[in-house]
């Protein structure tokens, strides 16, 4: 894909053959964390970049450590469905759970996105929760399937738009053999961790050119840098050389459309 776009337009905006990406995540910090590397890698080719955003209200410090963490990737403004956490009372006061929202509503919310920037790509969670098994990861990779099969049917949700058919639906995931150093990690707080067969992964990402970028990205989400818990946090008391290996590569398995499956590694996320 070579066709220039304006935000609303259509093709990858840049001749480097980098396509439209957007992200559609649970949580603030989500986007850099499991795609900040891509997100930086295709906004620095000129392809427009996006994120939505599921969880937390417009007005809420976290939403503007989301602002500030998506000018560092190029990816805009903030794009936020506003619902709550399932895990934070205070993330949205008056609205539903992201994980109770009634399912068409939810649906609907993203289809509206899609329609209106008109991706290539669409990058979300996995099936499983990306490693920890969140439930608002989960419930966002279910929505996001369904978002973008809804966006390209135009009887569905006729008041979010005209129709876009999105080329590729990527989740981002880790195989097996990639949560090494994370292992430990997580385990040392009482987190799971959530893996996939190595034969499922479709894209593996080396993202080091990036990787200041995305760092960077991280620290902007400066509350989840603090406690026992948070992601963040446990990075930021790492070595640089552990963390580098952590961050620096990301992966994703191709949902659909497209093949279920596809056994090959690429540089990077494709139509």
């Amino acid at each position: 894909m070579t066709s220039s776009a304006s935000a609303t337009g259509s093709g990858s905006g840049s001749g480097s053959g980098c396509p439209s990406l957007l992200g559609v995540f649970a949580h603030p910090d989500d986007e850099s964390l499991l795609a900040g590397g891509v997100l930086a890698q295709h906004a620095a080719s000129g392809a427009r970049t996006a994120v939505v955003t599921a969880t937390w209200a417009g007005d809420t410090a976290r939403a503007a450590e989301l602002d500030a963490a998506l000018t560092v990737l190029g990816a805009g403004e903030p794009r936020m469905l506003g619902y709550g956490d399932a895990r934070n009372e205070s993330s949205a006061p008056g609205r539903s759970r992201w994980c109770d929202v009634d399912l068409a509503e939810a649906v609907a919310g993203v289809v509206a996105h899609i329609r209106r920037f008109r991706p290539e790509v669409v990058v979300t969670h996995d099936a499983l929760g990306q490693l920890t098994g969140h439930p608002d990861h989960r419930r966002t990779h279910r929505v996001a399937l369904l978002a973008v099969e809804a966006a390209g049917i135009g009887r569905l949700h006729p008041e979010a738009g005209e129709p876009w058919r999105t080329s590729a639906l990527y989740a981002a995931t880790h195989p097996h053999s990639g949560t090494g150093d994370l292992g430990p990690l997580l385990s040392g707080v009482g987190k799971g961790l959530h893996s996939v067969p190595d034969e499922d992964v479709a894209a593996v990402v080396d993202v080091t050119p990036w990787l200041a970028q995305k760092w960077d990205a991280i620290c902007a989400h400066t509350s989840q840098l603090r406690g026992e818990r948070p992601l963040p946090a446990l990075l930021s008391r790492l070595d640089e050389a552990t963390r580098h290996r952590i961050l620096a590569t990301e992966y994703f398995t191709r949902i659909t459309p497209g093949p279920a499956h596809v056994h090959t590694v690429r540089r990077r996320l494709t139509v």
